[in-house]
C-alpha cells in the first residue's frame, strides 16, 4: 500500500490492519494488485503491478514523474522469498509480467529500480528490484533523472507506441 496512499494516510494504515484491509478491499473490488510467482504451488515471488495512475506516490514523485502521456503500467515493488533469492527468480517473474501485460493489452509496463552502489546490497533495499534484473528481462533505461534509480520500461509491443 505504500505506493498507493499519501504518506499520513499510510502511516496510519501501519498500525492494525488499515493497509492490510485496504488491500484486501482492493483485491475484492477486483482491481490490479500484482501479480504472484510460484515454485511448485508454493508462492515465492510477488510484485505491485497496475496502471501508473492506481500510485499515488508516483503520480506525485519528482524524480520519477511522468516522462510522457502514454499509458503505461508500473511496477513499483518487488518481494522474493529469502529462499529463493540470487536464483533468477526476479528475471522470471519479469518475464511473466511481460507475457500477462502482452496476453492483455498492455503496451508498457514502467518500473524504478535500483543501481546498486556498493557490491553487496542489504535485502532489504531491494524491495524495489535490481536495475540487473530489470535489464536481463528486456527493459530498458528510459529516464536518468536519479542515477541510482532509473526509470526503465519494457515495451510488449516493439512499435512503440
Amino acid at each position: 500500500m505504500y505506493y498507493r496512499l499519501k504518506k499520513p494516510d499510510f502511516q496510519e494504515g501501519k498500525s492494525g490492519e488499515g493497509n492490510k484491509i485496504a488491500m484486501k478491499k482492493i483485491v475484492w473490488d477486483g482491481k490490479p494488485t500484482g501479480l504472484l510467482g510460484f515454485y511448485e504451488e508454493q508462492p515465492v515471488a510477488w510484485c505491485a503491478f497496475a496502471p501508473r495512475e492506481d500510485f499515488i506516490k508516483l503520480e506525485n514523485s519528482r524524480v520519477h514523474k511522468r516522462i510522457d502521456d502514454k499509458t503505461v503500467w508500473s511496477i513499483p515493488c518487488f518481494f522474493i522469498d529469502k529462499n529463493f533469492r540470487r536464483q533468477g527468480v526476479s528475471v522470471e517473474l519479469l518475464k511473466g509480467v511481460a507475457k500477462y501485460a502482452k496476453d492483455r493489452g498492455i503496451k508498457i509496463i514502467e518500473a524504478y529500480p535500483t543501481i546498486p552502489t556498493q557490491e553487496k546490497l542489504p535485502d532489504s533495499f531491494a524491495w524495489i528490484g535490481l536495475y540487473k534484473s530489470f535489464e536481463r528481462a528486456g527493459f530498458e533505461i528510459v529516464d536518468r533523472t536519479s542515477k541510482n534509480r532509473p526509470m526503465v520500461r519494457y515495451y510488449t509491443d516493439k512499435r512503440r507506441y
